[in-house]
Formats: structure tokens, sequence, C-alpha cells
């Protein structure tokens, strides 16, 4: 049987679903949990995707920061756990 543990990767594992949602590349994107105070990058944050969707946590204290679930009726995102987050300036094209 898999643990929590097993199912875990880094940031980088949800680059994808990020970049569909924001448009931009997000892993570089600081992050600060609302729980600790931590600040990341969320290419740190902790991953878990065995359910329905992807949750991503803080890499310190473990709390839930983002929850991301694509269904057929649309992409939710959850961002309770984020204080704040400060996104990347735009590429230039």
């Amino acid at each position: 049987m898999e643990s929590e543990r097993d199912l875990m990767l880094d940031g980088n594992a949800a680059a994808g679903v990020l970049q569909e949602i924001f448009g931009e590349e997000m892993t570089t994107a600081l992050t600060t949990c609302d729980e600790c105070a931590t600040v990341s990058q969320m290419a740190m944050l902790r991953v878990f995707s065995g359910g329905p969707g992807l949750v991503l946590r803080c890499p310190a204290c473990e709390a839930v920061m983002v929850r991301i679930a694509q269904t057929p009726r649309g992409t939710f995102v959850d961002v309770r756990g984020v204080r704040q987050m400060r996104l990347p300036l735009p590429s230039i094209r």
C-alpha cells in the first residue's frame, strides 16, 4: 500500500497545470504560507497527486496551500493557504 509520502512530488510536477491556469510559467512565483509565513517558490511546494486533483503543501509546515481539481465543468483552484503570491513578470515575446 502506498503511503502519502510515496505520492509526494515537488512543485515542478504541477508546472503544466499552473501554466494552463495562469498563462505563464509559475514555478518561480513566490508564495507565502498562511500557516507559518514561510516564503517558497512554487517549485519548492510539495505536490500530492493521488486524489481527484493536486494538493500543494508548504515545504516547512506541510499546511495545504493550493488545491487544484480539473473536472468536465471546469478547473477549480483553492488558494486559501496562500497568504500572498508574487507572480513573475510576464515573458517578453
